[in-house]
């Protein structure tokens, strides 16, 4: 039997109006070689790279329906790091936005994310308390650290000692050593939560944010050989010892408090960063102030000390002289401090509140400082770092999104421009390339909008109870019509064309009609638009939605008691009362037939009734939360609904059948608009992005579910390996995880029987199994190989650790014939893996295949570790061809020649300094 009903599906086709989201982080990036231009945002589920000198999107990042909570770019510039609030890290190529590798190891929200110092390692914390190190090259989990118990703030990298630190709300600051994956250190000296950690100045200084208005500056002393250019640094003597900071003599880290740096904002700290030279400290917190220390090399320090000691020797002089101190006091003494290392910059006072900041020194000292704000803002502003006074601002981005929370939004009649409304402002959109073509100042919030015949005007409906009417193509306010005591709650066109009505807090609903008239300023002799008030309609309560049927019959107004009441639309006689919603009514629209009318309420209920004896059809329990928008697709009893949880859902009024569910706003979607035909679905939400649905040519079967939409995270997250409690695994369970689990086990029971279907066939060809074909594979051992190569490296543990015992016994087997045939790397670590977390492997059946194994595969190693090695010095012998011949220097090579020499002259002439002639 066919199907007895067709629907098309809606597809999302943009998402815009957003800058930067308020909830991640930002960064600099390199592109085409050029670094300090490109700022890189989370926007919704996307990542923006922007352009700082033309203002407009260089890149996009794209993503699914997931939120971005945080970014990293490596130091190289070529890949850059997306967490997820779902816990997943994905790393995409900038070149291309492919998906290198995709990390799924946390179970909340990520955090914090970093590169190491060569790119090849990430650290990620998140609000699940957990701190993983994942590897890049070999797209595998690391280790996992477990020992937070508050959300993990800041993770980084000690790139000089292979170490982690990371910050909690729990007050307490890590070291984890990446070898033994154990914490060595833990420093305990706050007494509320630390919201930020960073390194400043190679790693020598931590400096530690917290809901105080004092940025904790800690000295790192390691217990190893010390350096001849850290000997300067040693005389930093400790000003300050935390009654809890017990040293201890055996560890291999001291750390102490050297003093606090005083911040001028207010609030708690909410983020610090740093450049990649760790040379300035940028410090912000829940107000508009961004402050910027500097850290001073040794040889300024020492400058700065010399001058603070002479000027302190001669006040001590002036003071002796008057009496005022004895002349016993001793001399000044010429010890380093916190003071001498550390000068406070230019602080940078912005029109609104940080959301975050990013930093990049130039070698000529410019100090870039890239910053987004609540506002949905992004800003480039430079400061020299050697005066450090003036700070210029170099670009702002602000007309490609709305400054304040989308309330409306509204198509033409056409489907080509899309209009949103804010409090600040009212913006016109080309949905097709959904850039903003107009925008009007506002000064009122308003409650919704609509396109005005000819779709050259627009009304808007305020809070105040004025009734805008905007001319669209001038960008102005044509007129300012105060329809409503108290607030005008909706607003739209009779279906005639030539009027519109009005509902508001004041239990009246206005009728209203268009008229031209000459222009009132006087500028041109041609009429203008205007409205004319003709009728009246007094309630008993106030208004929230007000429709009119397409054939001028019936007037339907939701009132605040929860009741939907229906008066003829040319007497305005009382017609039906429609009753039944425990709250009032938000939302709703009459079908293009007249026949049906759909209403939804704060009560998460949809109702469906008839408009010829107002009884109620269906009562649909469509949302999790407060329904705000019902719009019927025109010439059908389809109709969309949208909620403040989130989502929108399009639902079929003759069979009550939900349709399809999009799941569109991280937040609150607050308004929906169906455009002419049904063919695009724009909405607007609390996470400040428009949201643009087309009806595509695919067909949709109900009941049809797809995976996303059953969950990712299956089982327990990330429990211990059974038989190793020592052993937790960086990576969580997840569905492909346990599809590549099915297809191992499938492949091993496809191999046996091909394989014994080739013994019995005694040399006679055997045609290979159907899905060994699909691989284009001929054997067994190409199938293997194939379908583990096929698995995500970041799932291969996952997969293996989902694995029977029956099945682990039969792949070790084969795991030494493909090492003969000279695949070492996923059989190695499918060999070493196995063995690790499955003991009963180690039985006298297999110990043949094991040792066979340990050989093969120390013998591939090898083989690939000289390959390696003879390629780099192959490689580093044609370079040494190439300079001599062209009798140049490669420019980094020459670089560091010229440093050295310069560090060697800089020593000498210390020396030099150090003899003294006394004559």
């Amino acid at each position: 039997m066919g199907l007895t009903k067709q629907y098309l599906r809606y597809v999302p086709s943009g998402t815009f109006n957003v800058i930067a989201s308020p909830d991640c982080n930002s960064t600099h990036v390199t592109l085409n070689g050029v670094s300090g231009r490109y700022i890189a945002v989370g926007a919704c589920e996307h990542v923006i790279i922007w352009d700082m000198r033309l203002g407009e999107k260089a890149q996009v990042i794209p993503g699914e329906n997931v939120m971005v909570s945080q970014i990293a770019a490596s130091s190289n510039g070529n890949h850059i790091a997306v967490g997820y609030v779902d816990g997943n890290i994905n790393v995409f190529e900038l070149t291309n936005n492919e998906i290198v590798c995709v990390f799924a190891g946390h179970k909340s929200a990520v955090t914090c994310l970093q590169y190491d110092e060569q790119g090849t390692r990430i650290v990620s914390g998140s609000k699940d308390t957990e701190v993983i190190l994942w590897d890049v090259v070999s797209e595998t989990g690391v280790a996992r650290f477990s020992g937070h118990k508050g959300a993990i703030t800041s993770v980084m990298f000690i790139n000089g000692k292979n170490c982690i630190i990371s910050s909690s709300k729990d007050t307490f600051v890590k070291f984890w050593d990446i070898e033994t994956k154990h914490c060595f250190k833990t420093l305990g000296g706050h007494q509320m939560e630390v919201w930020s950690a960073v390194l400043l100045k190679e790693e020598r200084y931590l400096v530690t944010g917290s809901m105080d208005q004092e940025l904790r500056v800690w000295k790192l002393n390691w217990k190893e050989k010390i350096k001849e250019e850290d000997k300067i640094s040693q005389q930093l003597e400790i000003v300050k010892i935390e009654d809890t900071d017990n040293t201890e003599d055996s560890s291999i880290l001291q750390c102490h408090q050297v003093g606090t740096l005083i911040r001028g904002g207010r609030g708690r700290v909410v983020g610090l960063e740093t450049d990649l030279g760790q040379t300035v400290l940028a410090c912000y917190g829940t107000d508009s102030l961004l402050e910027l220390f500097a850290f001073c090399s040794d040889d300024e320090a020492k400058t700065r000390m010399s001058k603070r000691v002479k000027k302190q020797r001669k006040k001590m002089t002036k003071l002796k002289e008057t009496g005022e101190v004895d002349m016993e006091v001793s001399e000044v003494s010429e010890l380093l401090t916190l003071s001498d290392e550390v000068r406070r910059l230019s602080s940078i006072k912005l029109s609104a509140k940080l959301k975050s900041a990013a930093l990049l020194l130039g070698t000529s000292g410019e100090l870039r400082v890239g910053v987004t704000l609540a506002t949905n803002t992004v800003e480039l502003h430079s400061l020299a770092l050697e005066d450090g006074n003036e700070v210029t601002c170099l670009k702002q981005i602000t007309l490609s999104g709305h400054r304040r929370e989308v309330r409306c939004v509204s198509l033409s009649s056409d489907n080509l421009a899309v209009l949103s409304a804010s409090a600040d402002s009212v913006k016109l959109w080309n949905r097709t390339s959904q850039a903003c073509l107009r925008t009007i100042p506002l000064s009122v919030r308003p409650t919704s909008s609509c396109f005005a015949p000819g779709d050259r005007h627009a009304l808007v409906s305020c809070s105040d109870g004025s009734l805008l009417l905007l001319d669209v193509a001038a960008a102005n306010v044509m007129e300012s019509i105060p329809a409503h005591e108290g607030g005008c709650s909706c607003v739209g066109l009779t279906p005639d064309l030539r009027g519109c009505y009005s509902g508001g807090s004041d239990k009246t609903v206005k009728l209203w009609q268009f008229e031209l008239i000459p222009d009132p300023t006087g500028d041109s002799k041609a009429k203008v638009l205007s409205l004319l008030h003709t009728r009246t309609l007094e309630l008993e309560e106030q208004v929230t939605a007000v429709r009119i049927s397409q054939n001028n019959k019936f007037i339907a107004v939701a009132l605040l008691d929860s009741t939907v009441r229906i008066f003829f639309y040319d007497t305005f006689k009382f017609y039906i009362s429609l009753y039944g919603h425990k709250l009032p009514v938000l939302s709703m629209d009459i079908s293009s037939d007249c026949n049906i009318i759909a209403t939804g309420s704060a009560d998460r209920n949809v109702k469906i009734w008839g408009l010829d004896f107002g009884d109620c059809h269906k009562s649909i329990f469509a949302h999790n939360d407060s329904i705000t928008g019902v719009q019927f697709v025109p010439g059908t009893h389809y109709f969309f609904t949208s909620s403040k949880d989130g989502k929108v859902k399009q639902w079929d009024g003759d069979s009550y059948d939900n349709i399809i569910t999009l799941d569109g706003h991280a937040g609150e979607c607050l308004s929906l608009c169906v455009g002419g035909g049904g063919l695009h679905v724009v909405s607007c939400g609390g996470d400040g992005a428009l949201r643009l649905y087309t009806r595509s040519e695919e067909p949709l079967v109900l009941g049809d579910q797809d995976e996303n939409e059953e969950g990712l995270a299956t089982g327990e997250q990330h429990a211990p390996v059974p038989g190793l409690p020592g052993l937790i695994m960086p990576t969580k369970k997840t569905i492909g995880a346990e599809k590549a689990a099915d297809s191992i086990v499938e492949c091993l029971s496809v191999c046996a029987e091909y394989d014994q279907l080739v013994s019995e066939a005694r040399g006679q060809p055997v045609e290979p199994p159907v899905l060994m074909a699909a691989y284009n594979c001929n054997n067994s051992e190409d199938f293997l190989l194939e379908t583990i190569c096929r698995i995500r490296a970041s799932e291969l543990e996952e997969a293996l650790l989902l694995l029977p015992l029956s099945a682990s016994t039969s792949l070790v087997p084969r795991l030494a014939g493909l090492l003969d045939r000279g695949w070492s790397e996923p059989v190695c670590r499918t060999a070493l893996f196995l063995l690790r977390v499955t003991p009963s492997l180690q039985q006298p059946a297999l110990l043949k295949h094991l040792i066979q194994i340990q050989a093969r595969a120390a013998m591939r190693v090898n083989e690939i570790r000289d390959m390696v090695g003879f390629n780099l010095h192959a490689l580093q012998w044609i370079r040494r061809e190439a300079e001599s011949s062209a009798g140049e220097q490669l420019f980094r090579d020459a670089t560091v020649a010229r440093k050295s020499r310069d560090r060697r002259a800089t020593v000498a002439r210390a020396r030099k300094r150090a003899i003294v002639t006394i004559t």
